[in-house]
């Protein structure tokens, strides 16, 4: 819940606005206590639910999901093989470690920050073993909650699994979305174009593959695929020459 701005403005020194409000107060002086009082209260209840509940399972979550963490860090290392895959999503016992399942955390601890790491690794995971319907379900469900680049990945991600599924129009959807998500990171946005682009050539869709070449070329000149001339071979093959 957004916090609550009150502004307050200087007086006025007009007789009439003064008279007026006074009759104003004078009139709904106790529906406006009333009110008042009911928004005190409901601040002061949130403040109490925000320091009393929210943040005390925001901790425990985050303790409960650190262990599953740690081994989804690894695994971006090293492999998503499905026997670390099963213990990171369901739980179990890794080298002495006991490890809380990201579906567990997600369960228990609904509505924290934890939790919403846990979907984004959730959906991830899925779509290593090739879990797409899944993975897209889980992928779906984080927000980026501003961290932009984090949520463009969560996109070309769900774009993946789509292509995997032969959705199209989805799949190219979502490449587009992710390239979109943080235009500010130059290097993901331009890769991420460029994965859409590609995308829409292999999938027979010409006119938007010339289009989000030319988009690459565009916005990201700099960019490797700029600069080292990809993009005007994959235009020339089209048979677009500048």
């Amino acid at each position: 819940m957004a916090e609550k701005t009150v502004i307050i403005t200087e007086p006025t020194t007009e007789n009439s606005v003064v008279t007026d409000a006074r009759g104003f107060w004078e009139k709904y002086s106790r529906p406006i206590i009333y009110v008042g009082g009911i928004i005190i209260i409901a601040i002061l209840g949130w403040m109490a639910y925000k320091n009393f509940i929210v943040k005390p399972k925001e901790a425990k979550a985050n303790d409960a999901i650190f262990p599953a963490e740690g081994l989804f860090d690894k695994m971006a290392v090293t492999g998503f093989n499905k026997d670390s895959v099963n213990i990171a999503l369901n739980g179990g016992n890794l080298g002495g470690t006991n490890i809380t399942g990201l579906l567990k955390v997600m369960s228990t601890y609904s509505g924290t920050e934890a939790a919403n790491r846990a979907a984004y690794m959730t959906g991830a995971s899925y779509l290593h073993i090739k879990e797409f319907d899944k993975a897209i379900k889980y992928l779906k469900q984080f927000d980026g909650n501003g961290a932009n680049q984090v949520q463009g990945k969560a996109n070309l991600m769900i774009g993946h699994a789509y292509a995997e599924q032969k959705k199209t129009d989805d799949a190219l959807s979502y490449y587009k979305k992710a390239a979109s998500a943080d235009s500010k990171d130059e290097a993901f946005a331009s890769d991420a174009l460029l994965v859409a682009a590609s995308y829409a050539e292999f999938t027979g869709k010409t006119k938007e593959a010339i289009d989000l070449y030319k988009e690459v070329k565009a916005k990201y000149p700099s960019s490797n695929a700029v600069q080292n001339g990809d993009i005007d071979k994959y235009l020339a093959k089209l048979g677009v020459l500048d």
